[in-house]
């Protein structure tokens, strides 16, 4: 197996762990996102760690699939290339921060907080919850719309992949960003026809491009070592035009 195709499998693997750790991480953490008194309750804490557990993982594969991609991908466009690992390193430490938000409700509501009262409890519970919401907010989805935008351009240009994969992620990018943003404002909230016509296509983008890299690898391109095709860019300076 040539060094090239080690990486675009290492990338595409690293892209499958997200969806393999982050979809059940959904159902697994829905008792302490959808019960207010969950903190002072009898909740079932051993489900909700495994799905931080999981979003820990979400976050490393995160990290993971950019650094893999780098390599190849700084050939294309340095500084997109650069930008896209940034900006998965941020996704991954906005997820970081709303796990260690809802460790902290499963350690208080298991310790009592040392004798506070349960209004308290609560109050805290929830202000936890609500930045773990606001971390969902910002890194898989605000951080998810620029990762499309930058790694769907380096892989349209450079022909790295089918151009209709990348261009599923250039669609779905301004839609998803469009709608994070009037949340931020309180315009539109989750789960609205809004929010799916953005998350459908970068949910495809992400998942074909994972598929795609582990069971083809990259196709031939005029960034990748050997490759002929007089109709294409030959010198460094097409490429990345």
């Amino acid at each position: 197996m040539s060094s090239l195709r080690k990486t675009a499998l290492v990338g595409g693997l690293f892209y499958l762990v997200t969806f393999a750790s982050s979809i059940p991480a959904v159902f697994l953490l829905n008792p302490v996102l959808s019960d207010p008194n969950y903190i002072i309750g009898a909740g079932p804490d051993g489900q909700v760690v495994l799905g931080l557990f999981l979003d820990l993982v979400n976050a490393l594969a995160c990290i993971g699939s950019a650094v893999a991609l780098f390599s190849v991908l700084k050939r294309q466009h340095e500084g997109f290339a650069l930008g896209f690992v940034t900006t998965r390193i941020f996704e991954a430490a906005v997820i970081i921060v709303g796990v260690l938000s809802l460790l902290t409700v499963v350690t208080l509501r298991g310790s009592g907080a040392a004798g506070a009262d349960e209004a308290t409890l609560v109050t805290v519970g929830q202000a936890l919850v609500a930045t773990r919401d606001w971390t969902f907010l910002i890194g898989p989805s605000v951080m998810a719309s620029l990762n499309a935008v930058l790694l769907g351009t380096l892989m349209y240009r450079s022909r790295l992949v089918p151009r209709v994969i990348p261009a599923l992620g250039l669609i779905g990018a301004p839609l998803l960003l469009s709608w994070a943003i009037g949340t931020f404002f309180g315009i539109s909230e989750g789960g609205t026809v809004w929010h799916l016509i953005g998350l459908v296509p970068i949910f495809v983008w992400e998942l074909s491009l994972g598929i795609y890299l582990v069971v083809k690898g990259f196709r031939p391109s005029p960034i990748t070592p050997g490759f002929v095709d007089s109709g294409s860019p030959s010198t460094s300076q097409d490429v990345a035009a």
